[in-house]
């Protein structure tokens, strides 16, 4: 199973962005969106390298809020 934690665009150009999630910036491709990327848009990432689409800034606050949720439980095992 895959979890995708959304990244902000920093940067971009026609084929590749700088990305930023939880303070790590990476460098993708574009190439496999179906629309243009520019600085503020939230991307899913497909094994760090490449954007496969746009959600939108509400859906991606959301996934963070989730995220930052699980990460403050306590393990039970």
């Amino acid at each position: 199973m895959c979890v995708a934690i959304p990244a902000l665009v920093i940067s971009c150009d026609e084929t590749r962005a700088v990305v930023e999630r939880y303070g790590e910036r990476l460098e993708v491709s574009l190439l496999l969106l179906d629309e243009p990327a520019v600085p503020g848009d939230y991307l899913i990432l497909q094994a760090q390298s490449f954007a496969v689409r746009k959600i939108d800034a509400e859906e991606a606050r959301e996934i963070y809020r989730l995220f930052d949720e699980i990460m403050d439980v306590p393990s039970s095992a």
